[in-house]
This record gives structure tokens, sequence and C-alpha cells, in this order.
């Protein structure tokens, strides 16, 4: 059964569009209509900029904490915080790093920080962040000082669930998709490229593999236990128990009971496939989601299919699938959308968001019936997060 907010409840709000790129970090607004754009930016002009996520959680007596996840070139891999919407940053005082080796002993140091993610409404502060290698970090500050979660990190598996750190990932390997249960604090996700999707219920302190049903065609062993190469893992806050990944594989859904990843992309037009990076939810509907499928042939050009770029939605759960590229270029568009780089605000109707390798910023005010570019000539986009504009 669907849970949907009915529009009376929906006051349209103003968006902004939070875009990392390969050549630093830009924030695009908008009115609640959505119909012109302002381009604010760039921010650490010339770094890497890998995610920006604004915390969600209410903030009565203070501004929302906005984190970036930046490379840069002088500090390395780090985390930046802002208290006025993008105006001034901070670094973090102690951004997310393993610890240092012992003599003898092999160690591991962060390349960067990918992915950003607030902890639960409970724990006002809180945050999770993935890196590269895998490694999983919390904060309890708002992003100030970080912690590494030490269940994960210093697993006696962790060398075999993510391969000893080295994959085919061509940015290199990466946990994202980190999930907290809205009903636990103490429920968590993750995906990995390479490892697959672990599960922990105590925050954190112990992990399971739950990659059940998922294929791994690149693998020894299809059904393996762990190896496999989740491309992005969505949860539903009103259907917390219903979990969607995009995978290297195709696109799965999970219900959280049976335990097993059932493939819902078997469904989709035989000449696009089901191979692609993002997947995005609609925030009021649990069955409805988005894809944006790429080129996954043998050589994996990762383009869009025949130079033909299109989204696809499902409004029941994956049984069905519909092409959305109207205002799409209808050919000679040779580009594609990385796992974190489409997004949805929380309007109604909804708007739908893209960023693409090159550079271009693609907005939908319709749920995906008709496509406008909003921005163009950016760098490389990696990541794009809608937000509500402060």
């Amino acid at each position: 059964m669907r849970a949907r907010a009915t529009p009376a409840s929906l006051p349209a709000r103003p968006v902004a569009l939070l875009v990392a790129t390969r050549k630093g970090a830009f924030i695009l607004k908008a009115d609640a209509a959505r119909r012109a754009w302002k381009t604010v930016g760039p921010m650490f002009f010339g770094h890497i900029v890998h995610h920006m996520a604004l915390d969600p959680r209410p903030a009565p007596r203070a501004p929302r904490t906005l984190l970036v996840a930046a490379r840069t070139g002088h500090l390395g891999p780090t985390v930046f915080r802002s208290q006025d919407f993008g105006r001034t940053w901070k670094e973090a005082s102690r951004p997310p790093a393993f610890p240092k080796a012992q003599p003898g002993q092999k160690g591991r140091v962060v390349d960067h920080v990918f992915w950003l993610a607030p902890g639960h409404p409970d724990e006002p502060g809180s945050w999770y962040a993935g890196t590269s290698p895998q490694g999983l970090f919390r904060s309890d500050d708002g992003g100030d000082t970080w912690a590494p979660v030490a269940g994960f990190n210093d697993h006696p598996m962790y060398a075999k669930w993510t391969g000893d750190e080295q994959d085919g990932t061509p940015d290199g390997p990466k946990l994202h998709s980190i999930l907290v249960d809205p009903r636990d604090a103490g429920h968590l996700y993750i995906g990995m490229s390479g490892g697959g999707v672990f599960e922990s219920t105590d925050k954190g302190a112990s992990w399971a593999p739950l990659n059940k049903g998922c294929a791994a065609d690149f693998l020894p062993h299809p059904e393996a236990e762990y190896g496999h190469d989740p491309h992005c893992v969505r949860l539903h806050p009103l259907a917390p128990d219903v979990l969607y990944q995009q995978n290297h594989c195709g696109i799965y859904r999970m219900a959280r009971g049976e335990g097993r990843w059932v493939r819902i992309g078997a469904r989709m037009p035989k000449k696009v496939g089901d191979i692609g990076f993002p997947l995005v939810l609609h925030p009021r509907d649990p069955e409805t989601l988005w894809v944006f499928p790429m080129d996954g042939t043998t050589v994996w050009p990762r383009t869009s299919p025949g130079g033909r770029p299109a989204a696809y939605v499902s409004r029941n759960s994956g049984r069905t699938w519909q092409r959305q590229d109207k205002g799409l270029p209808p050919s000679q568009g040779w580009f594609t959308v990385k796992r974190q780089a489409m997004s949805a605000d929380g309007n109604d109707p909804v708007g739908v968001y893209f960023g693409t390798t090159n550079g271009e910023v693609w907005a939908s005010r319709n749920e995906g019936a008709s496509w406008a570019c909003i921005a163009r000539h950016l760098p490389h986009i990696y990541a794009v997060e809608a937000v509500p504009a402060q």
C-alpha cells in the first residue's frame, strides 16, 4: 500500500541543488516555481569535490550544517563545514583518517572522502562518512571531528570483504550508500564498490553481508556471499523495510523480511538494459523510483545507450518502466550520470535533477515528464543533491 502525502500538505518551497564536481562545488538556486536558476560558485575551485550534503534535521536554534567532502591539493582528503549555506567554510579539525599503522603492519590511508550521510534524527550532530579505500567514519559534533567505526574498519573479514582494497573501480574502491533506519539509530546499511551491501544492527559494532539473490557475473561464483559491486543503494523512510539497489549487474529490490534481492530491472527494454549508477526514490511514494541507464555492454563505454540519454521511471516497484526523454538530446548525447549525481526535491509535483559527466545539470519540474538544461559547461559532475534553499 502506498504512503503518499497529499498536495494540500505540501507548500511549494524554493530549491537548491548542491553540485559537486571534479574542479569545485556549485550551488544552483531557484524559487518554488523552479523555472529560473541562479548558479553560485565555484567554491573550492580547482579541488575535487565528491559530495555535498545538508543536514535535513530541524535546527531551530542554529543554521543547518552543510558539509563538503573534498580532496584538495594542499590539505589532501578532508571535510569542510558551513553554517551559513556555503558563504563561509571551515575545515574539520579532525577529518576522517585511518589510525597510523604499527611498525611492521600494513597501513591504510584515506585517498578521498566519498560519501556523507546525516545520522539518525534522534542524534543531532551525528554524521557518517564513507571513504576510498573502503572505510566508515562517524562524527558526533556536526562534522568537526571524525572517528573510525572500528567494528567495520577493523573487522577480521575486512580484507576479504573489500578484496584487500583492490577492485576494478576506475576511480578507486569506495564505501558509499550509508543508510540509517529511521526507526532505529543502531540499524545501518552500507554499500561497497567492491564488496557488496552490508548490514549492522548494533550501530556498527558488527556487520554481515546482505547480497543474496544479487548477481555477480564478474566473480568465479556468481552467488558469492560478498565481492559484489553495488553502485547505489536506497532506503525509503516511509517503507524502511524495502531496499532498492542499482548494481553493476542490474536493478534490484529487497523486502528485508525476505532477505533476498530480486532483479526488477529485467523488465527494462533489452536494447537499453538495466545497468547504470544512480537510483532515486520519490519522497512520498515508496513504489516510485528513477534510474538513468548507461551502456553496460562488453566494453562498458559508460555513456548513454546509443547516445540517446533518458531517465526511466517505475511507479510500481519495478514491475513496469517508462522512458522519460522529452527535452533531452534525441541523438549524439554521449554522457552518463554518476551514482550520487541524481536527486529529487520534496515539492509537488516532485522535481527530479541530474548532473552529467560533461558538466550539464538537467531538471524536471514534473517528475521526469520533460527536461530542461539549467546549467552548462561545469566540470565533470560527481554529485547533485536537491535540498530546500536556505
